[in-house]
């Protein structure tokens, strides 16, 4: 096919119902690039025997060496078929505009895959014959749901099943019926979970109907007919589901450059057998068979014993393997051409003679494909026609959207209608979203390249001038060529020789935003409006306010190269410059600031776990670094920068194979410095466990982890009980963050008095809240109740009775999974679930007002905050732990001073009195070091099960569930990994496995791996005997806590200890 001028690829985005934006979704090697490749050949920008090898959207050199796609991108095709008019009208050509994204498989890189989802209106899932549904296979599902975009399945490396499991076409079948039975299974149960939720609302507003009428105590018969209104709406799911007899289902082999769907062969057998093709669609895939003798179509009920094969077997399947035997088949794949003659001669298809000739079996076999069944026709046609326009998309998508958006309410409706009916002329209001910014050298935007071919005439003769000059030298060189040299060796010094010192040419980065325009029409020059993700449009001009740009540049984005536009209308996605600066990782652009719009809420579904220090080789390079940290960070949607109190510069990725790209990205594109790594920063959690062999208590009067103790002057005396909470009172709060911090900011229950750290910790807590999605969704009267319930049930509930009235905070950044308890007689703390802030608590006491302990709760809640956030073990935050407050005293003194005299004295030492506190009571119990945990997925074949099992166990892993995939040689393995022990794991799983297991890793939270306390000491009499004193085993939770104290520079014990000295070997014996 020709290849297809920007200019034309232009001309078309002004017809939005000729559009088509899909993205390419799938786990990990399932193919997606290759059937990119095939898709590119068609408009003549890669050759058709180069596609699925080239892979010509994996741009970066490190994504040519891996062979994995990294970071997503995004080609403007153009595709030509004949469609009628009118059903009885002769088919006409109809071009069509395909925007295509396509985003990496690896689980590092699932950032890349929300961005892309965002901007499309369709999506393209690839499902490998072989694997069948992984764990990306399930989370791209989820994406496409949540984002309301219509799904197209392809089942691709169908080549597989025939030339590694060797199957027969009626055991291919049976494979592909339950592949597809999987991936129906994964949309039917979040079509179920979201059903459960709609009759569990339903119910609760039907409650409140009855309950309201109830209240008014009017007749029954009004309260049946108030019922009767509301009818729960009963949906179907039918339409969810793929179902080749819908054309939503292509099978295809992106490799061999063939893909068919079932429409196609039943227009090819319509002729041949008489049946209709409207009714040859429904009955080609299922349980229907093909009378040989009378040609009718039968049932499974009317086989009557016959041992009939399946119609998608015998039309289909069989034809296909055909192919295959006939080309790289039979003895040592040197195919049957008997067999192929026939096939070429059925199928009207010529040969090239030096095809025919060659030697190369796969090239015979991919020109037989690619003429009979073209992968690019098959699967356009069905994008075209199966997936929505821009304009069908957004009437359908975008109320939704709009209604869940920040501010909703404050929408002007001319924004919602120019949206949602995807409007595109000058008066209407222009609103686009920016889903990244990539970062592009300036050598490649289209304004510093010279298009190919094309001269000025100065440059002309300026070309001609050179060369005139080259060619007068060369002949100049010939005629006296001996004189000059012995000439030019009689006059040669090394005293004058200085080299030449070659000037590296930096070529900077620009960042462009990935965009996609829902309304209006958008020009170079014009000015918009950059809302950030928090903006709302109840409170538009609240700081920071939005700032104006003005549109640079407008690019048609072309998978490595851009191309440049003057406009772009509605529906359309495209590339923006102008925004550097204005937007960091995502944002959305809106031409008026009143009753705008905010869509920046896109769901990341990875985050950042994995840290690490950076330092440049060379220090005056430091701020080259951080420079180009900042603009790394602008540049890639998951990645993080902080600095430490420290001054460490960390580094925040979502995988070990992201941290490596972000480093290789850093050191040559934006610091174009030498930096060095430290070692990966990986964060724990302290907790406490009632453990059988525990210590006795510190105090017996008093009980396990119950502290008294008095401030340095004497003059206030604490005493606290630390006590762990129940399991699942923790994983309540650790789910619902976001909830704790609107009971905060609604209740005014935090003293914004707090200064310094308590600032930082504010922030910290709205960046936590940022992504916490659970939490959003239950209110503050639901919070209390469920957190009473997980209390006040399971085990030794009786200790937690009541208890849900006297929480005072949560900590540590005031929403995490711990609590304070306010036990004192007198009740002196704010209450976090008191109807409204307590008059009283009187933090700041007047001028003559005697030091009471009410004055004092402040400093105690910020104590406690702090030893939240640094635990006594190795300054990790804490989880699990409640700490109630039973006694507060203040001791009052003979002078006479004021009350703010003595607490501006007493602040330091009730904060230092209340950690050391809490610290002891937390050592009461048996302390526990818990690991950061990643969920592994490994594919696997049965030959090399056993070298993943001790790679597992190597790296102290734990298998949770071993399945074999029915009718392939794979088993899939889930286990935990813990994120410490991580790093090198895909590597080594490679080398131990020859490259045939490669693992896919999530973070799946914080788990006490080993359960063992990391200051325990043998002290029972059978332990002493049977460890002797030392205790001669390693305790490995202390090497892990030791490890974790080194970095942080705080004090190892046992550094440097020599035990029986006189006997220690030395190095002279």
């Amino acid at each position: 096919m020709p290849v297809v001028t920007p200019e034309k690829l232009a001309t078309l985005q002004q017809h939005a119902d000729d559009i088509r934006n899909i993205c390419i979704l799938a786990h990990v090697d399932h193919g997606k690039t290759s059937l990119t490749d095939a898709l590119l050949a068609t408009n003549g920008i890669i050759s058709p025997k180069l596609a699925g090898k080239i892979r010509y959207l994996d741009s970066r050199p490190d994504e040519q060496i891996r062979g994995i796609t990294m970071e997503s991108s995004a080609i403007s095709l153009f595709f030509s078929m004949l469609r009628r008019p009118a059903p009885e009208a002769a088919p006409v050509p109809k071009e069509y505009l395909i925007n295509l994204i396509d985003s990496p498989g690896h689980i590092d890189f699932s950032s890349e895959v929300s961005t892309a989802s965002r901007l499309c209106d369709g999506a393209v899932v690839l499902v490998d014959a072989v694997e069948g549904v992984c764990s990306q296979t399930v989370t791209v599902l989820r994406q496409t749901w949540t984002e309301k975009l219509k799904p197209l399945l392809v089942i691709n490396k169908i080549d597989r099943l025939v030339t590694e499991l060797k199957m027969t076409p009626g055991e291919a079948y049976i494979h592909l019926s339950k592949l597809l039975e999987q991936v129906n299974a994964v949309l039917g149960s979040f079509f179920q979970g979201e059903r459960m939720e709609e009759d569990l609302n339903w119910r609760e507003r039907m409650d409140e109907r009855v309950a309201a009428t109830a209240a008014k105590e009017s007749k029954l018969g009004d309260i049946e007919s108030e019922a009767g209104d509301l009818q729960f709406e009963e949906r179907d799911d039918e339409e969810l589901y793929f179902a080749p007899e819908k054309n939503n289902v292509i099978f295809s082999s992106a490799i061999d450059g063939w893909a068919f769907t079932v429409r196609q062969f039943a227009s090819l057998y319509e002729k041949k057998l008489g049946i209709k093709r409207s009714i040859m669609e429904r009955v080609l895939w299922g349980d229907f068979y093909l009378d040989p003798k009378t040609k009718k179509v039968l049932g499974r009920t009317h086989l009557k014993g016959r041992n009939l094969k399946p119609m998608f077997v015998q039309l289909v399947l069989e034809q296909v393997w055909a192919v295959y035997q006939a080309t790289i088949g039979g003895d040592h794949g040197k195919g049957d051409p008997a067999l192929l003659e026939k096939i070429t001669k059925s199928l009207n298809i010529t040969i090239p003679p030096h095809i025919a000739r060659s030697r190369d079996s796969r090239l015979l076999l991919t020109t037989v494909f690619s003429s009979w069944l073209p992968l690019s026709t098959a699967l356009l046609v069905s994008v075209v026609e199966s997936l929505p326009s821009p304009k069908v998309a957004q009437a359908e998508r975008l109320p939704e959207l709009l209604g869940s958006s920040p501010g909703a309410a404050h929408i002007e409706p001319s924004v919602k209608d120019a949206m949602v009916h995807s409007k595109t002329s000058k008066s209407d209001p222009v609103v686009a979203y920016v889903s990244k910014m990539v970062s592009i050298p300036e050598s490649e935007l289209p304004e510093n390249k010279r298009r190919t071919g094309q001269l000025s005439a100065e440059e002309a003769r300026e070309l001609a001038r050179k060369k005139r000059a080259e060619l007068a030298r060369a002949q100049t060189s010939e005629g006296n060529g001996m004189e000059d040299l012995t000439v030019a060796l009689d006059s040669a010094t090394l005293e004058d020789f200085e080299p030449q010192v070659e000037e590296r040419k930096i070529d900077p980065e620009h960042l462009i935003g990935f965009a996609r325009i829902y309304s209006g029409t958008l020009t170079v020059g014009d000015s918009l409006y950059v809302l950030a993700p928090k903006f709302s449009p109840a409170n538009p001009h609240t700081a920071p306010e939005p700032q104006k740009v003005t549109v640079t540049a407008l690019y048609m984005l072309m998978g490595r190269n851009l191309e440049s536009l003057n406009s772009v209308p509605a529906g359309v996605v495209f590339g923006i410059g102008g925004l550097d600066g204005h937007i960091l990782k995502s944002g959305t652009l809106c031409s008026q600031l009143e009753g705008s719009v905010n869509l920046a809420g896109v769901n990341m579904a990875g985050q950042p776990i994995v840290r690490v220090a950076l330092e440049p080789v060379n220090p005056a390079d430091l701020d080259k670094m951080i420079d180009g940290l900042k603009l790394l960070v602008r540049s890639d949607p998951c990645a993080e920068y902080e600095q430490f109190e420290s001054g460490e510069h960390v580094l925040l990725t979502a995988g070990e194979l992201h941290l490596e790209r972000c480093l290789t990205d850093l050191k040559e594109r934006f610091a174009r410095c030498d930096i060095q790594a430290g070692a990966p920063i990986v964060p724990y959690r302290e907790t406490i466990v009632r453990a059988d062999e525990m210590r006795p208590p510190a105090n017996k009067e008093l009980g396990r982890g119950v502290v008294a103790s008095v401030t340095n002057s004497k003059q206030v005396s604490i005493t606290i009980r630390v006590r762990p909470l129940p399991g699942n009172v923790t994983e309540f709060l650790l789910k619902n963050p976001g909830a704790i911090k609107r009971l905060y900011s609604e209740r005014n229950a935090v003293d914004e008095t707090e200064t310094g750290d308590g600032v930082e910790v504010e922030q910290q807590a709205v960046e936590a809240d940022e992504n916490v999605l659970e939490g959003k969704s239950l209110s503050l009267d639901e919070l209390k109740k469920q957190l009473q319930a997980a209390l006040e049930s399971g085990k030794g509930r009786e200790g937690w009775k009541g208890v849900i009235h006297k929480i005072t905070a949560f900590g540590p950044r005031r929403i995490g999974p711990n609590l304070l308890i306010d036990a004192t007689k007198g009740g002196y703390f704010p209450k976090a679930f008191a109807p409204e802030k307590q008059n009283g608590d009187g933090s700041s006491p007047k001028a003559d007002e005697a030091l009471k302990a009410a004055h004092l709760c402040d400093k105690v809640i910020y104590a406690f905050q702090l030893l939240m956030n640094q635990g006594p073990l190795c300054n990790e935050p804490v989880q699990g732990v409640a700490v109630i407050i039973e006694d507060l005293t203040v001791v009052s003194t003979e002078e006479e001073t004021s009350a703010r005299d003595r607490l501006g004295r007493l602040t330091g030492e009730v904060i230092k009195t209340m950690q050391q506190c809490i610290r002891q009571g937390f050592m009461d119990w048996s302390p526990r070091l818990m690991f950061a945990m990643y969920s592994c997925e490994i594919q696997a074949s049965t030959e090399v099960l056993g070298r993943v099992y001790e790679v597992l166990t190597r790296r102290r892993g734990r298998v949770l569930s071993e399945q074999m995939k029915e009718g392939t040689p794979f088993f899939t393995i889930q286990s935990v990994v813990p994120v410490a022990e991580s790093f090198g794991f895909a590597d080594e799983m490679r080398k131990r496995t020859s490259g045939a297991a490669q693992p896919q890793l999530l973070f799946a939270g914080f788990e006490t791996l080993v359960d063992e306390d990391p200051f325990w000491q043998p002290f029972t009499e059978d332990d002493l005997e049977d460890l002797g004193e030392l205790a001669d085993r390693e305790n490995v939770a202390k090497r892990y806590m030791d490890a974790v104290r080194r970095r942080k520079g705080l004090l190892v014990d046992g550094r440097g200890v020599r035990v029986a000295a006189e006997k220690q070997k030395t190095l002279k014996r």
